[in-house]
C-alpha cells in the first residue's frame, strides 16, 4: 500500500496515543525495582539531556539518518538499563522525561530518515511512546512534543490527514496553555497555523500565527533549558512563511525566508539548506527563475553531504520544477549537480 494511504488509514492510532498514559508508571518502578538494582541519579538524567543535545545538534547539521542508530544504541544499551534501576520519585519522574526527548528525537531522526511505511510507522510509535513517557513523567512540554510529531506527519499526508493534524495540533496547544517558555508557545502556535492553514480555516491560522509571533518576540536569543530552546526567531520565520505560501501570500512568504536565512542566519546546514530549498520554490512560482536558481545553487551546495529525506525530496522537487526550464542557461548544470547527490548519476 502506498505510504499516504497507509498512515491516512491508520492516522487514528495517534489519536489513539492519547490514552496510552499510566500515570502509576514512575511510582511504581519506584516500588517495585529490586534491592541490587543499579542506583540512578540526577548524573544519569543529566547524561541523557547532554546526548540528546549532542545527537540532535548532529542532525540538524547532518540530517537525521547520519546519527540515528547511535541514538537507538544509547537509547537500548545506557538509557534502557537505567529505566529498570533504583531511584527515588523526584529522580524517576526527571528520567522519564529526559528518556521521552530522547525517544521523541530517536523519531525525528526515524522520520527524517526515510518515507517508506516501515520508517514513517517506526517514527509514528516512537513519538507515541515519548508522550506516554511525558505523560507519566508529568512533563507538559516534552508530552506537547511528542503529539507535535505526529501532527507533523499528518500535516505531510495533505487534504487526507487534515482532521488529525488538526486535532492533534490543538492538543499541543492545550499542553502549552501552561508553559512559562515562549519559544514553545510560539512552536505549538505555529503547528497549529500549519494545521489550520491545511484544513482552509484561514481565520484560526492566521490568529494563531499571531498568537505565535507575539510569543517569539518574547522569547531570549540565546537558547535555554526548553525541549523547545531549538525554536529560534529564524526557524519561527521559517515556518511562518511556509504558512503563508500555503495561504496563497508568496511575497509575505519570500520575505519571511529571506528574514530566517539573512537576519538570524541559520547555521545548522541541514536547516539552512531546507530553508534555501523552499525560498527556491517561492521565487520560481513568483516567475522569478534567475532568482530561484540563485538560491537554488547555494540549496544544492549546502544540501551535499546532508543525510536527509526532506534533502532529497527537496531536490527531487527542484528538478521537476526545473524540467519545463531545460533551455535557461544554468539549469542543465544545477540538474545535474543535484543528480549527482541523489545518486542518480
Amino acid at each position: 500500500m502506498e505510504r499516504r494511504s497507509m498512515l491516512a488509514a491508520t492516522a487514528g492510532f495517534a489519536l489513539s496515543a492519547l490514552n496510552l498514559p499510566d500515570a502509576a508508571a514512575v511510582d511504581r518502578r519506584v516500588a517495585s525495582a529490586e534491592a541490587g538494582a543499579l542506583r540512578v541519579g540526577k548524573g544519569e538524567v543529566t547524561a541523557i539531556r547532554q546526548m540528546t543535545r549532542t545527537l540532535g545538534d548532529t542532525a540538524a547539521e547532518f540530517g537525521g539518518a547520519h546519527a540515528r542508530r547511535m541514538a537507538v544504541q544509547y537509547l537500548t544499551g545506557n538509557v534502557g538499563p537505567w529505566l529498570e534501576g533504583r531511584y527515588t520519585e523526584a529522580t524517576g519522574r526527571q528520567l522519564f522525561a529526559a528518556t521521552s526527548q530522547l525517544v521523541h528525537l530517536c523519531g525525528w531522526m526515524v522520520q527524517d530518515e526515510g518515507n517508506d511505511d516501515h520508517h514513517q510507522g517506526l517514527a509514528q510509535r516512537y513519538y507515541a511512546h515519548a508522550f506516554a513517557l511525558a505523560e507519566e513523567a508529568g512533563d507538559a512540554e516534552s508530552a506537547a512534543t511528542a503529539l507535535r510529531g505526529m501532527a507533523v506527519q499528518a500535516i505531510d499526508l495533505g487534504p487526507r490527514g487534515r482532521a488529525v493534524a488538526l486535532r492533534l495540533s490543538e492538543r499541543c496547544v492545550e499542553y502549552a496553555d501552561g508553559l512559562e517558555e515562549p519559544k514553545a508557545i510560539a512552536y505549538f502556535q505555529a503547528t497549529l497555523a500549519d494545521a489550520a492553514a491545511l484544513d482552509g480555516d484561514r481565520r484560526l491560522a492566521k490568529e494563531a500565527l499571531a498568537r505565535s509571533q507575539s510569543a517569539i518576540e518574547k522569547a531570549a536569543a540565546a537558547p535555554g533549558e526548553s525541549w523547545a530552546s531549538h525554536f529560534s526567531t529564524g526557524r519561527w520565520a521559517h515556518h511562518t512563511g511556509m504558512i503563508l505560501a500555503r495561504l496563497g501570500d508568496p511575497q509575505s512568504a519570500r520575505e519571511h525566508l529571506h528574514h530566517a536565512l539573512d537576519i538570524h542566519g541559520l547555521d545548522r546546514r541541514r536547516s539552512r539548506a531546507i530553508v534555501l530549498g523552499d525560498l527556491g520554490n517561492v521565487r520560481l512560482r513568483q516567475g522569478d527563475l534567475d532568482g530561484a536558481l540563485a538560491v537554488w545553487g547555494e540549496f544544492v551546495d549546502c544540501a551535499e553531504g546532508v543525510q536527509s529525506v526532506k534533502i532529497s525530496d527537496a531536490l527531487t522537487d527542484m528538478r521537476i520544477r526545473l524540467s519545463g526550464h531545460g533551455r535557461t542557461s544554468g539549469v542543465s548544470e544545477l540538474d545535474a549537480r543535484a543528480a549527482a547527490l541523489l545518486g542518480e548519476t
